[in-house]
């Protein structure tokens, strides 16, 4: 515990351990114990804490906004993003960094490489942004925004070179005897490699549930051991050498398989049991579960936030709690034993991940379990000869071939199975736990559920006991069993009215649905522009941020599924990057062009997707009125066309009101007191403060004609230009606004009903 929150709050842990002290007497346990047990939680604290400085130190920091040339080495191999780009983590200058490369750079040069290859990269070192949270937790300090790369044609040595050997002949192997798909699907299950399977493969495994065969884990390790120890006791030898045969098997496999968190907490739950099995010791899953945690929490404190890890951690926690008793309560019903033991497994792990699977990726699979239960006689099969292949391919690749055409079989029935079972109605329905509270309540009301069902049947048998003692007439006495039935009608009624709260509040429909009148969300993008406005169904998005920004996510969790109206207020990447990809994932009504006769690249991509998704766009012209349902989107500025076309675009860009009843949002965009002070501006309820907070002298003045209620700065945390400046936070307060800031403040959500204006 103290590893697990000591890195992110000290005062928290000052605050647990006063809870446990409590507790402690509340308990009447010994003081001993007690002591101990707070010491352990203030010790991991402070180690976890000291562990996260370490992991956080950079030297890197004075290069930031530089252009950099240096030789890096490949720690994954490229990926492509949703965005036409690619991206891979580095290590440079001995730490690791984000190598970012967008689709209209044409001098990289390293699709195709592998982990361990060297390359010679050039490009700008930025800091790294709030949506590249996954990067940081895996111990990256930077992002590289690549102008060229190059391979160097070398590779890294030492140990860390030759586990890349292997895994360059595993897959080399992997891929002579199979086809693409089959061969992308081996990797997966074998190396914990997704990237190679297509988006819509990769969507049939979420969407059926089997998402969790594709990455490394406790699976992997079991069927290793399952394989090699009968192996070794063919080849003659002892029970403890078998034993620590597979312990160094292990220990290869985990980084061979990536060394993940999900492959990590395997490894260390494994090679526990491997160890006391050697020790002639009972081996604890719970012990090693804990284990688990604390070593990858002392290497890696940060490890707590990615998904993978929280995952891995439900999944085993609800098999370990769960999966026994309903095996037992199965198996004596006369349910086959090999059933029984699939059910429970499949049921506990499912139970166990659904709400992280709902906070991570908004939503769940309905077929998860039969398609697991199907699935459950090919998995093994499959991911033993496609072990045999990779340990033959060591030796000769022409055997590992052999292997590979009996792996096919079952590969292509998983193939298939996870597409037919996705291509099924609501396979898999949308739910969103956006806040933790949320997911913390799922988790409570599944122990709840499952705590009284227990004291319901525990309750039940004392009944029919004690009614079976009181004979009367030579008929047992049925009272206490009807009251436990009562009770347990009401009971699940309950239970049942509160998860289907708890999952109505989390599901897609977001503020908008909850609320159900107008909702503004000025988004977290970073360093740029995307406010939206929701109100009865009808949408509209003014900018839509960087063109590596979050956008898709911040939609999403807003619940949002057609855009009517999608504004691009001018031509600079931070309020049109984003664009182009919300017009190719989302239905878009109508575009208004305010980039209209640009020479950018995002602006040509956004054409492009337009046309490809037949999409009117039309430019803005000063005293244009859009009507989106009751939304007003009245444009103020600029007259077409534009002033100054090739002069700053900050200058023609589109100044607007947004109105909904007696609710009134001026929209600046990036035009300053330079623009907007010769503009007719009504007095207005919220501002989007111009320019990301940008020094402007006109704003006193101008914040004195509106007099706005909310000012809000969308702006990119640890940004180079110093937004917002010291001059205009000094403007906002004078103002007596009150003021938000998306890099303080994430999401900043309006919530209009008449007059009263809630913020959340």
């Amino acid at each position: 515990m103290g590893l697990l929150i000591g890195p992110r709050s000290l005062p928290t842990v000052a605050l647990v351990a006063a809870v446990a002290v409590l507790v402690s007497g509340g308990l009447r346990l010994p003081a001993a114990l007690t002591a101990v047990g707070v010491a352990a939680l203030l010790g991991g604290a402070i180690a976890g804490h000291a562990r996260q400085t370490v992991l956080d130190h950079t030297a890197l920091r004075p290069l930031m906004g530089e252009d950099v040339t240096v030789r890096a080495t490949l720690l994954e191999p490229p990926r492509a993003t949703t965005k036409g780009g690619e991206r891979a983590l580095v290590e440079m200058r001995g730490e690791v960094v984000l190598a970012r490369v967008s689709r209209w750079v044409r001098t990289a040069k390293w699709s195709g490489l592998e982990a361990g290859d060297e390359v010679l990269l050039g490009g700008t070192l930025q800091p790294l942004r709030s949506w590249d949270a996954w990067a940081r937790v895996r111990g990256a300090h930077a992002v590289l925004r690549l102008h060229f790369a190059r391979p160097t044609g070398r590779r890294r040595g030492g140990i860390a070179g030759a586990i890349d050997a292997i895994r360059r002949r595993v897959e080399a192997g992997l891929d002579g005897g199979l086809g693409p798909h089959e061969a992308a699907l081996a990797r997966g299950m074998v190396l914990g490699q997704d990237d190679r399977l297509s988006a819509s493969a990769r969507d049939d495994f979420q969407r059926s549930g089997l998402a969790h065969i594709l990455a490394a884990s406790g699976q992997n390790v079991m069927l290793l051991a399952a394989l090699a120890l009968p192996l070794l006791a063919w080849a003659g030898l002892g029970l403890r050498a078998r034993l620590a045969a597979v312990l160094g098997l292990v220990a290869i496999y985990v980084p061979l398989a990536g060394a993940g968190p999900s492959i990590q907490r395997a490894g260390i739950m494994g090679a526990a049991g491997l160890v006391a099995a050697i020790a002639g010791r009972r081996a604890s899953r719970w012990y090693a579960l804990l284990l688990a945690a604390a070593v990858t929490l002392t290497l890696d404190p940060r490890a707590a936030e990615d998904a993978g890890w929280q995952l891995s951690f439900a999944a085993v926690v609800a098999i370990l709690a769960l999966a026994t008793p309903v095996r037992e309560r199965l198996t004596a019903r006369g349910v086959p034993r090999g059933l029984a033991e699939a059910l429970a497994l499949t049921g506990a792990a499912t139970i166990g991940t659904a709400p992280l699977l709902a906070h991570h990726f908004d939503r769940v699979s309905l077929v998860s379990l039969p398609a697991n239960l199907a699935a459950s006689p090919a998995v093994a099969p499959a991911m033993w000869l496609g072990m045999l292949s990779a340990a033959a391919a060591q030796v000769a690749e022409p055997a590992a071939r052999l292997i590979d055409a009996l792996a096919l079989y079952p590969l292509a029935f998983l193939e298939w199975l996870a597409r037919a079972s996705a291509s099924i109605p609501a396979a898999a329905v949308t739910v969103q736990l956006r806040e933790w509270w949320e997911v913390a309540s799922a988790y409570a009301l599944a122990g709840v559920a499952i705590a009284g069902r227990r004291r319901l049947r525990d309750a039940a048998r004392r009944a029919r006991r004690r009614g079976r003692a009181k004979v009367a007439g030579g008929r047992p006495d049925p009272a206490g069993h009807r009251r436990v039935l009562r009770f347990a009608g009401p009971l699940v009624a309950v239970l049942a009215v509160l998860a289907a709260v708890t999952v109505a509040s989390g599901r897609t429909g977001g503020a908008e649905r909850a609320h159900q009148g107008l909702v503004v969300s000025f988004l977290d993008v970073g360093q740029g522009d995307a406010t939206l406005i929701q109100d009865r169904g009808r949408t509209v998005l003014v900018d839509a941020g960087p063109p590596d920004g979050p956008i898709d996510a911040r939609l999403r969790r807003a619940g949002v599924r057609r855009i009517d109206l999608l504004v691009v207020t001018h031509d600079q990447s931070d309020h049109e990057g984003g664009a182009p990809r919300v017009v190719a994932e989302h239905s878009v009504g109508l575009i208004l062009d305010g980039a209209a006769g640009a020479r950018t690249a995002e602006h040509a991509a956004l054409v492009r997707a337009a046309a490809a998704r037949h999409v009117r766009r039309i430019a803005p012209e000063r005293g244009q009125v859009l009507g989106i349902g009751r939304i007003r989107f009245a444009v103020l500025w600029p007259p077409w066309p534009p002033p100054d076309p090739g002069g700053d675009p900050n200058h023609r860009a589109i100044v607007a009101v947004a109105s909904v009843g007696r609710f009134d949002l001026l929209l600046s965009a990036d035009a300053e007191s330079d623009v907007t002070a010769a503009l007719p501006l009504p007095p207005v309820d919220a501002l989007k403060v111009a320019h990301h907070g940008s020094a402007d002298p006109g704003l006193p003045d101008l914040l004195a004609r509106l007099r706005p209620r909310i000012a809000v700065v969308e702006v990119g945390r640890h940004n180079p230009y110093g937004h917002p400046t010291a001059q205009a936070m000094r403007g906002l307060r004078a103002s007596g606004a009150a003021i938000y800031r998306t890099d303080h403040d994430g999401t900043v959500r309006l919530y209009v009903s008449g007059d009263r204006l809630r913020v959340g």
